[in-house]
């Protein structure tokens, strides 16, 4: 660390004969050079060291200016007490490579609430998953500076917080040296924080956005909540009294009532004053539905061809009823994808070129070893597509469990970045909704995908002309023009096919 290096430096040319055992002056260790000035500025607080054994003119001065910089890093270290009070902002940290920018869900926090070191704060969704941000600090929060809803861009101030007790810091800059950008990020512990400094009232995120929809300050209310916090009844009243609406009880229950629908727009009755709109609304898209917009537009660009086949299920819905009878774990629900997905990699293990990603730079195919096969998932967040790791190695009951599992944390929002990303092939099952067939679009750089239908019962006809019923599924191969051609995915799509159609070749070939 930055204090530990200076002090072997200085150790190697000053006493290079005497070992240093160094701590800082505390209450414990009284300053034997103490300060003049008891209230030092942020730029002149500082950290004395001394040599043990050593005379007064062994003391060892140090400049540790407490401060926040912008380029840091965390060490598993502790370093000396450094006093860190003030106002923290904590801003949202890099969640990802590559990512810009998040959508902020939800708060944890509010306005007053006191929170603990590594406390979670709020929860985040970036282009690949949902993330829950954490304090580094202990202390009270100020303000809070976004709502629900809002982008932050990577580097922003989410919140302030109030740090008032000496903590361990276990933050060591990079560079030390004040700077006129860190002395703005934190305030000495020992300046009055006035009205402004804790940003001026107390009041949740709610209140706020209801001041900015009637044009309130916050600042010109009186709160009549608990240590002069502002409610929704003290906001409506101040508008009320402006002229700015005709009724706050009436304000208040359409106020409860978007609160009640988690932020979203009500319907109003005929009674209430506000008739039906039939204008339009613009609509921001957000989260998966802005990874959506990016990569069907990269999609788009690429040649695709289709490839429609039908495939026999008889045996298949056998198969699932024999599982389903002899299943004794209550948590285990056994479905026909699961077999579809082994069947899939066993003929990807025949037909590589499927399995594989495509470089248009350097115009090279990048045959994948793991079959990691997606699973695009319908969620109240948009459309998002996990994949199964490994399916090459494994069993059918293994797959049904890590799919159950990745079904669970699409509907719950709780995907990790590992869960979505390094898919090498993808299988939409739109029969789970509806419909007989489909014509997906690629997930880049994989070079195919692949949807499928709902099985359902269809008259066919026998070699000798007779009629007889049959479970028939529909699957619609969509396929990378610049890497596979027809007679690839044809070959493909009749080994799976195979598979699917008489279940003891894949017992036969199983690993």
């Amino acid at each position: 660390m930055m204090i530990g290096r200076r002090i072997l430096i200085l150790q190697k040319r000053s006493f290079s004969s005497v070992r240093l055992f160094l701590w800082p002056y505390t209450s414990q260790a009284p300053n034997p050079n103490p300060n003049p000035n008891p209230n030092p500025s942020p730029a002149q607080a500082s950290a004395s060291f001394r040599s043990a054994g050593s005379q007064s003119s062994g003391i060892l001065h140090f400049n540790v200016p407490y401060i926040a910089v912008n380029r840091s890093f965390f060490s598993s270290h502790a370093v000396a007490e450094l006093p860190v009070g003030g106002i923290v902002d904590v801003p949202l940290a890099q969640t990802g490579e590559g990512i810009a920018e998040c959508e902020l869900l939800k708060w944890f926090v509010q306005e007053g609430d006191q929170i603990e070191e590594f406390q979670p704060i709020c929860e985040v969704q970036s282009d690949k998953a949902t993330i829950e941000i954490t304090s580094r600090y202990k202390g009270k929060v100020a303000q809070i500076l976004y709502f629900p809803g809002d982008i932050v861009k990577v580097g922003e101030t989410l919140l302030k917080i109030v740090v008032e007790e000496v903590q361990v810091s276990t933050h060591v800059s990079e560079n030390p040296t004040p700077t006129q950008e860190g002395l703005k990020n934190i305030k000495p512990c020992d300046s009055e924080l006035t009205k402004n400094d804790i940003c001026g009232v107390l009041s949740t995120p709610a209140v706020r956005n209801l001041a900015k929809q009637h044009g309130v300050d916050l600042n010109d209310v009186k709160g009549t909540g608990k240590d002069g916090r502002i409610l929704k009844e003290d906001v409506l009243q101040y508008a009320f009294q402006k002229g700015s609406i005709k009724d706050p009880s009436a304000s208040l229950t359409s106020a409860s009532r978007r609160q009640f629908l988690g932020g979203e727009e009500d319907h109003p009755h005929p009674s209430d004053e506000v008739l039906w709109s039939y204008e339009d609304k613009t609509v921001l898209l957000r989260g998966f539905q802005r990874t959506m917009v990016k990569s069907m537009s990269m999609a788009a660009k690429v040649p695709h061809f289709h490839y429609v086949d039908e495939i026999n299920c008889d045996a298949l819905v056998e198969l699932k009823s024999s599982f389903q009878n002899t299943n004794s774990d209550p948590d285990v629900k056994h479905t026909f994808l699961p077999t579809l997905i082994k069947s899939l990699s066993m003929a990807l293990s025949k037909h590589p070129l499927m399995n594989s990603c495509f470089n248009d730079e350097l115009l090279e195919v990048i045959l994948k070893g793991s079959h990691n096969i997606g699973i695009a998932m319908a969620t109240p967040s948009g459309l998002v597509v996990p994949n199964i790791k490994n399916v090459q190695s494994l069993s059918i009951l293994e797959i049904t469990k890590e799919l159950s599992r990745l079904q669970q944390l699409a509907l719950d929002n709780k995907l990790n970045p590992v869960d979505i990303c390094g898919g090498t092939i993808t299988l939409s099952n739109i029969g789970a909704i509806g419909g007989k067939f489909g014509s997906p679009l690629l997930n880049l750089p994989e070079v195919s995908i692949i949807a499928i239908g709902r099985i359902q019962k269809v008259p066919q006809f026998a070699d000798d002309g007779n009629i007889y019923p049959a479970s028939i599924m529909t699957v619609n191969i969509g396929a990378d023009h610049r890497v596979l051609d027809g007679a690839t995915v044809a070959r493909f799509c009749g080994e799976w096919k195979q598979f699917i159609e008489k279940p003891e070749l894949l017992m036969l070939h199983m690993k």
